[in-house]
């Protein structure tokens, strides 16, 4: 087929040169990437050592193409599919300490109300141990020396904080152990397995609290507070029980690695800061509770080893294969560890290392048919804002042409208080594969930055500074000869999906097309429709966004619904019927909005989805119509659409 598709090229190039015409682009481009290799079912993935070091479950897809648990026991080819989701697929499992349950979590239709199940791999039932209609659960805690149980939080008694129960994974028995005064947002156990620490947000001024007790009995008191604007968390206890793990910005713009003592709350070491980004991942040692290394990402990820235990491991690991790798699960007795390494232009790689011997065995990769197709390279890049500020981007530009006058997609990320971050990303690869240049900026407001660039994001949604960081990241691809300026599209899910009808309404001459994915329209709808679990953090919202359900004037100034007149660009709208954080009205309003007045839109729902497509029938539906409108928008090229059997696809 390559050597096809490079024959053709030339043909195409030599006749194109005989009629006196410019070659199109694409003639140079590598392969096309079919989406079902991008975005279909991974092979394999997510892979999990047993407790003992025996077996190892993985996802799968099942027969009917369905991802499921599998499990196989080291060394042998005994693979067994151990759960039978028959529509939706799992995406998050584990094992139980006792090593006879894995527990994995499921929705219904993406509502995000998660059920927790366990499997008896002894006696293959199946048991719902959170049977609850209408219920979250969130937050799943095990523990080694009490394998039988496990923790998990429900808002079973008040819908809008999540009490701790105690369940028996034997007989399925489930008991209240903490109650939630109300503010609490996460909890935190001690070497015991008892809960003794509380993350809560006061709803009054926004600040972050850490509460520690003496005992199950002992009342609460306040140890740390992080007034809005600061950044941080609890992390662990130390193994004693009379420290806790902490990130903080106080004293620093990021966060730091601190070690407080849990009566006075004093801090009694700092053991790791950066100071470009923050704290990234903890690597905890489940005994000894040591942190025994914290990664940081500024342009790149990467490790610090604090505790010198591991430093030939992670010597021996980063001789394995280029990226950045990450130590996944590991077994009780600490010898085998799950590695996963993730790199820029290839799928992630999963290894079993042996502490032992130093040595990592090959397990597989998530997606091995993207090694039969060239992939690109993400360039981080650093662009200077209007006013002189810095954000961190990841620029992928296309293979076999050149990096000049390109069609161009901004993809905008979610959150919005989160990061793009270097690694592999299936879109970035969709995208530079069919012709375009693509980029993925932080613009301020993103987080892991630092809380100056986090705070700076504060009040700037729409008109504000956080959508003029994403017009002068476009602005710097065209000043660099990059992008074609009539040929840019911006792009994006949920906040991304937000900043997408923003950039058609307030800077409509800059884009020639959008795609909203799950992205809010109305800010004063949003924050009325949001899940009443949310409660805890909500005056953070108003404090970041905006008083909008008080301030009429100020929704109206930054929800796009209110400026549909301006848009001059076709959209493309998708949305899942059933998304709890932006509801299915954000889309209708604006989707109707525009409709009235004769402006192109074209609205897909997806009716058994939330916020995103899990469902690989949704993802290959929807990525479809994409690829044929940014090819007919934008001039590149593009694999056909076609129906895809299975789609929840309603297009309105």
């Amino acid at each position: 087929m390559n050597r096809r598709r490079t024959v053709l090229s030339t043909l195409l190039v030599g006749a194109a040169f005989l009629l006196g015409a410019v070659a199109p682009a694409w003639a140079e481009l590598p392969p096309l990437i079919p989406r079902e290799v991008l975005f279909g079912n991974p092979v394999k993935a997510a892979p999990r050592i047993s407790p003992d070091g025996t077996r190892l479950a993985y996802l799968a897809p099942s027969k009917d193409g369905v991802l499921n648990v599998w499990v196989r026991t080291i060394g042998k080819t005994d693979d067994t599919q151990v759960t039978n989701d028959t529509h939706r697929g799992i995406r998050i499992h584990f094992w139980a300490e006792d090593g006879r349950h894995l527990i994995y979590l499921q929705d219904l239709n993406g509502d995000e109300n998660w059920h927790v199940y366990s499997v008896d791999l002894d006696s293959k039932v199946v048991r719902d141990l959170t049977p609850f209609q209408g219920i979250r659960a969130q937050q799943v805690m095990l523990d080694k020396h009490h394998p039988n149980q496990m923790l998990v939080g429900l808002n079973l008694r008040d819908r809008r904080v999540f009490d701790i129960y105690r369940v028996d994974l034997t007989t399925g028995a489930i008991v209240i152990d903490t109650q939630n005064p109300g503010d609490v947002m996460g909890w935190i156990t001690d070497p015991d397995f008892r809960i003794r620490a509380a993350w809560a947000m006061n709803p009054m001024d926004g600040s972050q609290v850490l509460r520690i007790r003496d005992g199950q009995d002992a009342p609460w008191r306040e140890v740390l507070k992080l007034p809005f604007g600061e950044d941080g968390g609890p992390v662990s206890f130390t193994a004693d029980g009379k420290a806790m793990y902490v990130e903080s910005s106080l004293g620093s713009d990021t966060t730091r690695l601190i070690k407080i003592d849990t009566a006075s709350g004093k801090e009694l070491q700092q053991l790791a800061v950066n100071p470009k980004a923050d704290v990234g991942f903890e690597m905890v040692q489940p005994d000894s509770r040591t942190i025994q290394a914290v990664s940081f990402e500024y342009t790149k990820p990467e490790w610090k080893v604090l505790d010198p235990s591991v430093k030939d491991d992670f010597d021996a690991l980063a001789r394995v294969q280029r990226g950045f790798f990450f130590v996944t699960s590991r077994d009780r007795a600490d010898r085998i560890w799950i590695v996963v390494y993730d790199v820029d232009d290839g799928s992630p790689a999963y290894y079993a290392y042996d502490r032992d011997t130093k040595k990592a065995e090959f397990l597989f990769k998530t997606r091995p048919d993207l090694d039969g197709y060239q992939l690109a390279r993400r360039q981080p890049v650093v662009i200077t804002t209007r006013d002189g500020a810095e954000m961190v981007g990841y620029l992928t530009l296309p293979l076999g042409v050149p990096d000049k006058g390109l069609p161009f997609v901004l993809n905008v990320h979610g959150g919005p208080w989160a990061r793009d971050s270097w690694g592999y990303d299936g879109e970035a690869e969709w995208f530079a594969n069919r012709g375009y240049a693509t980029l993925q900026v932080n613009f301020r407001g993103s987080a892991g930055f630092g809380k100056k660039f986090l705070n700076a994001g504060n009040l700037g949604w729409g008109v504000g500074v956080m959508q003029h960081d994403l017009t002068d990241a476009v602005k710097w691809a065209i000043s660099k000869g990059i992008a074609d300026p009539k040929r840019v599209c911006i792009y994006g899910g949920s906040y991304g999906g937000y900043a997408t009808l923003a950039g058609l309404v307030f800077t409509p001459d800059l884009y020639a097309c959008g795609v909203d994915i799950v992205g809010p329209s109305n800010i004063k709808t949003l924050f009325e429709a949001i899940p009443p679990y949310w409660a805890p953090f909500k005056k953070e919202f108003v404090l970041r966004v905006g008083d909008v359900e008080n301030d009429e004037a100020l929704n109206k100034k930054i929800s796009p619904l209110f400026h549909v007149d301006a848009i001059k660009a076709p959209l493309i709208i998708a949305q899942g019927a059933h998304d709890p954080r932006v509801n299915i009205r954000e889309a209708k309003q604006i989707v109707d909005a525009m409709r009235a007045k004769g402006l192109p839109v074209t609205y897909v729902v997806y009716t058994d989805e939330g916020h995103g497509f899990a469902r690989p029938e949704n993802r290959l539906d929807f990525y479809g119509r994409v690829d044929e409108f940014l090819a007919k928008e934008l001039g590149g090229r593009s694999e056909p659409w076609k129906k895809v059997e299975g789609s929840a696809a309603e297009v309105r």
